[in-house]
């Protein structure tokens, strides 16, 4: 039963997606939309399949792609260890995160010309940027969940002689882990904008600086299509975090809630 609930639901986003593309199409040609204005589904499709049928788009994804994940992996490695660090102690919180929070108050896309000027076109600008806006999202999931931990809890771990690494360890970090997962997910999307938008200011090659060089000349159908990549390239690497946190986090009770909802739904069945 539950299986072909899946289905059908699954059906009923593909008739969605469908119904709006017919929506699209039927919109342009009923009023004569000019295709530099707002292409057609039908142009966009033949522009992607174009732009794959010339390999043209697969380097392009691999720059950008790449400069996501390093970014990605940087900006989140900083931002889990200065979050410990912050949470851990109030005395650095209190000199620390003033700057952080001001730091993160600059708009990246201001920030993105400078980063270029400083690492040049090149892909280090691209995972500074990325990196720079992972950052904050992790920063902050990663402290309130390791401040989320019951007083109580704490209390009783050190009654019962436990050291600060063990309670760190056993109680704080495991009551973060649901935290600092969704940060993890905001913070996969942010990275893949983090170098876009630098790409868009300045770069030897990625979706960004195609989408720029289309944009010169009034490739409204290619740009739509790079666009289209980018919604599946995010939802890809939103899905991967997502799977990976299923597993790791079998025991949270949401995690718990929807095992035990599928097994009532089988049992009904």
């Amino acid at each position: 039963m539950t299986r072909d609930l899946n289905l059908r639901n699954f059906g009923l986003r593909i008739l969605l997606i469908l119904a709006v593309l017919a929506v699209w199409e039927a919109a342009v040609r009923l009023f004569n939309i000019a295709p530099f204005i707002l292409p057609s589904p039908i142009n966009v499709f033949l522009a992607l399949y174009r732009g794959f049928a010339s390999t043209m788009y697969f380097g392009h994804i691999g720059t950008t792609l790449v400069e996501t994940m390093i970014g990605f992996a940087i900006g989140c490695s900083l931002a889990f260890g200065l979050g410990i660090v912050v949470a851990l102690s109030r005395r650095t919180e209190y000199f620390l995160y003033p700057f952080i929070v001001m730091f993160q108050s600059m708009p990246k896309v201001a920030l993105a010309p400078i980063i270029i000027i400083w690492f040049g076109l090149g892909i280090t600008s691209k995972v500074v940027t990325a990196a720079l806006v992972a950052f904050f999202p992790l920063l902050v999931n990663t402290i309130v969940g390791l401040r989320s931990s019951e007083e109580d809890r704490v209390n009783l771990m050190r009654s019962l002689a436990a050291s600060r690494w063990q309670i760190f360890w056993m109680l704080q970090l495991p009551n973060a882990m649901p935290y600092i997962f969704a940060g993890l997910e905001i913070a996969m999307i942010f990275s893949l904008l983090g170098a876009i938008v630098a790409e868009l200011v300045g770069a030897e090659s990625g979706l960004g600086m195609l989408i720029q060089s289309m944009n010169f000349t009034m490739d409204v159908a290619g740009q739509f299509s790079v666009l289209l990549i980018l919604s599946a390239l995010g939802l890809i690497l939103n899905g991967i975090v997502s799977a990976f946190r299923r597993r790791v986090l079998f025991w949270d009770v949401s995690q718990k809630a929807e095992t035990a909802g599928s097994k009532l739904k089988k049992g009904g069945g």
